[in-house]
């Protein structure tokens, strides 16, 4: 395992499979951990909405077309659906005049 003792010495990261891949052979050093402090609750970024599955039933052919455009767009095809929705939903509320 590769230690951290700078954070001068973490890159930059595309993304956050990037960054995970990065942590899974780093780790902070001694000094690092120490200097941490705790987040006060007010800096903290607001929680994410819950979520609660919804089963939805596709055609194989369906899912794979799915699939295979989330993975071009390096995105979870569950996300890239769930986007597609709220698109549409938006769209649909404009068209009938419930949101501007």
């Amino acid at each position: 395992m590769n230690v951290v003792h700078s954070w001068d010495e973490v890159p930059e990261f595309a993304s956050e499979a990037e960054e995970a891949d990065y942590w899974s052979t780093h780790e902070l050093g001694d000094r690092l951990l120490t200097e941490m402090r705790p987040v006060p609750d007010g800096d903290l970024p607001p929680a994410r909405p819950r979520t609660r599955p919804v089963a939805i039933r596709f055609d194989g052919a369906t899912l794979e077309r799915l699939k295979v455009l989330a993975a071009r767009r390096h995105k979870g095809y569950q996300t890239l659906l769930k986007e597609f929705v709220m698109e549409r939903l938006y769209e649909e509320e404009k068209r009938e005049g419930i949101v501007g």
